[in-house]
């Protein structure tokens, strides 16, 4: 005999409660979960403070498991290299062999330039570190392009601090909580970066495109070509950034727009460090005091 399709409770009550708390917990958890979907649509920073904690506790594992990873990552990579070494300096000492004239003009133009910021009294502003710390995660594949910090506002880190890599410009932070930290990176939508040309000093202005690429977008009026291969740095413009700092190398040919990639890749390294603003903003105004009328 085929069994009933018949999944009423019976005439048990406890069975009958039961399946109906069931169903008013599910539409309950429905509107709730409704309800956080449109204020967080509204008001994206509403939960700012609830993600910052939650961020803040899931650090530590999170620094732990991508120590982890990389380790595990690199396995390979040092498993190859007892076997390629001979042939790896073999390559490297020709290699330092044909860049050795190379090397003494770079050390005359470091020279040359030392020479020159003592003529005119110039002082560079990259001072120490606010903080070194790790990227723990990142949002690659969503359009907004968000890291997290393992650093917060009790290593010193504030909103608004830049974030550098090794070698070049992260982003910079625009939530702190208490241990953790959120790094705007430079391919978000929302990343604005004032930048001039190395080779000769054209200004423009790097701005994400939430895709893993940038767009470098000429501020004259003339018009002006871009060259793959042409490097950006930062001009300090706007008092955020210290200048010199390198951002993005274009990858095609424009005219006045370019398609670009930036020279920092955050998930090529782990540890970055927090700066202070190049130029940082002055301290709020004092509210006016209100004046007696004396008779």
């Amino acid at each position: 005999m085929a069994p009933t399709r018949d999944r009423r409770p019976g005439f048990s009550r406890r069975r009958q409660y039961g399946l109906f708390a069931g169903y008013v917990l599910a539409v309950a958890g429905a509107v709730v979960a409704l309800a956080l979907l449109i204020v967080s649509a509204l008001n994206p920073s509403a939960f700012a403070g609830a993600r910052m904690g939650a961020a803040s506790l899931t650090a530590p594992v999170s620094a732990a498991l991508a120590s982890v990873s990389s380790s595990l990552a690199a396995a390979p990579a040092e498993v190859r290299g007892w076997f390629t070494v001979r042939t790896e300096n073999r390559r490297l000492a020709a290699e330092v062999s044909a860049m050795r004239s190379l090397v003494t003009r770079a050390r005359a133009i470091n020279w040359e330039n030392r020479r020159m910021r003592a003529l005119l009294a110039l002082r560079d502003r990259d001072g120490a570190p606010v903080a070194t710390a790790r990227l723990v995660s990142s949002s690659v594949s969503s359009t907004r392009r968000y890291a997290v910090l393992n650093a917060g506002r009790w290593q010193g880190v504030r909103p608004g601090m830049p974030v550098r890599g090794p070698e070049a410009l992260v982003g910079r932070v625009v939530e702190a909580g208490p241990a953790a930290a959120r790094v705007l990176l430079l391919d978000d939508p929302a990343s604005i970066v004032p930048v001039r040309r190395t080779r000769d000093g054209a200004p423009a202005i790097v701005a994400g495109r939430g895709d893993g690429l940038l767009d470098v977008r000429s501020v004259n009026a003339t018009d002006i070509g871009f060259r793959p291969g042409d490097l950006f740095v930062t001009t300090g413009t706007g008092g955020l950034y210290a200048p010199n700092i390198p951002v993005a190398t274009a990858i095609r040919a424009g005219r006045d727009t370019a398609a670009a990639r930036a020279v920092a890749d955050p998930t090529a390294f782990d540890m970055v460090r927090v700066d202070q603003p190049f130029f940082p903003l002055p301290p709020p105004p004092l509210p006016a005091q209100p004046t007696g009328t004396g008779k």
